[in-house]
């Protein structure tokens, strides 16, 4: 694929893998799937894409999900609070990256479908437009993952519980530039194990 061939060092990309999976009873990123884990597959895509630099931000099964990403070229960084809600693993990768990038994506462990051709295509958008936030849509719904200018990194910093980006959409919404996508990827979490089977059907 053509638009994997060069990396965009102003987008550095921010994967949070931390959770404890609650929902699905057992850890969601170390389940099979497509010949590895859920982790591994979700984590390949990423980095075939154009993304500059992938941090992972790890927390619970830590040391399992560490030795399935093996010597993959990331930075991986430990969430001691990583129970404490979506914004402590955002704040752990957000302090890793590279201060000269412009974006960071923000990618989600448990979205194994999303393929390098659509990080490319959002990072492409990104870098084209003057937004300072950009989300996938399918169909009018949107999706993950988003990336959010480097100049609201001291607004992220300043969230708090299971929020992630949403109170930064909701503060900026006149910031967002929405992608259209005709994958409805985007759109899939593996958060139980019915919807992990669903999916699975189709690797």
């Amino acid at each position: 694929m053509a638009m994997t061939a060069s990396k965009t060092s102003c987008v550095s990309a921010v994967l949070l893998a931390a959770g404890k999976s609650t929902r699905m009873g057992e850890n969601k990123l170390l389940l099979p799937f497509g010949g590895g884990t859920v982790i591994e597959r979700t984590l390949d895509n990423l980095l075939a894409s154009r993304a500059g630099e992938v941090i992972v931000v790890l927390g619970s099964k830590a040391d399992e999900i560490g030795a399935r990403i093996g010597r993959r070229g990331v930075t991986q960084v430990f969430n001691e609070n990583y129970a404490r809600g979506m914004s402590t693993s955002l704040t752990a990768g957000l302090k890793l990256v590279n201060p000269e990038a412009r974006f960071v994506l923000v990618a989600l462990g448990d979205q194994p479908l999303i393929s390098p051709y659509i990080y490319n295509k959002l990072i492409a958008a990104a870098v084209a437009t003057r937004k300072g936030i950009v989300i996938p849509v399918r169909r009018g719904e949107r999706g993950n993952p988003i990336l959010i200018a480097a100049y609201y990194k001291t607004e992220l910093l300043k969230q708090s519980g299971d929020v992630g980006g949403r109170e930064l959409l909701k503060a900026h919404s006149g910031d967002i530039l929405e992608v259209p996508v005709s994958s409805g990827s985007v759109l899939v979490n593996l958060n139980t194990p019915d919807e992990y089977r669903k999916h699975l059907v189709n690797v």
